[in-house]
């Protein structure tokens, strides 16, 4: 077990993992005896070197900026780390957010405690009233981004530790 203190609590771990990799292939699927409706996909990702990971994207899939993705496309998918997993070769995960990998942003996904600080002390964020705050449906998010598990879209950052940065966006993942 992976028990780092944060500051908040002595037994959080990461809450999230990530794979970065180029889609490779998208199927529509279905759960169950439901049948395939198009509003699940099943994406094959094939990482930097030469592994494949599947990812079940839901309706609740929150893909930043709203981007069509296809395949070929250069990604990164974060899943949660503590949601059951079938035992199978190659992995197979429920993707949380996917975004495209682009050289003018970054995006951290994870919980950020009350000083908003990320779970392995390595992000700060600066929040001012030009940070745009959303919740995955694109509505304005009312209250305090801390203690929550955030997707941040930012675009540099200071070299301390933890770095700083004023994030372009942040996106509030609301549970369910």
């Amino acid at each position: 077990m992976d028990f780092r203190f944060n500051g908040r609590n002595p037994y959080r771990r990461n809450s999230f993992g990530s794979v970065e990799g180029t889609i490779v292939e998208m199927t529509p699927t279905r759960v169950g005896n439901r049948r395939a409706d198009g509003c699940m996909i099943f994406v094959t990702v094939e990482d930097t070197d030469g592994n494949t990971v599947n990812f079940i994207m839901n309706p609740s899939t929150y893909v930043v900026d709203f981007e069509t993705l296809s395949v070929g496309t250069s990604c990164t998918f974060w899943y949660r780390m503590d949601a059951p997993v079938p035992l199978i070769y190659p992995p197979q995960y429920n993707a949380v957010v996917v975004a495209q990998n682009r050289n003018d942003r970054m995006v951290e996904v994870g919980f950020f405690n009350n000083n908003l600080v990320n779970e392995d002390m390595t992000l700060q964020l600066n929040v001012d009233g030009a940070v745009d705050v959303r919740t995955t449906n694109n509505q304005y998010f009312q209250g305090s981004p801390a203690n929550h598990n955030l997707v941040v879209v930012y675009e540099t950052s200071t070299r301390s530790i933890p770095a700083q940065t004023t994030p372009t966006m942040i996106v509030v993942l609301c549970e369910q």
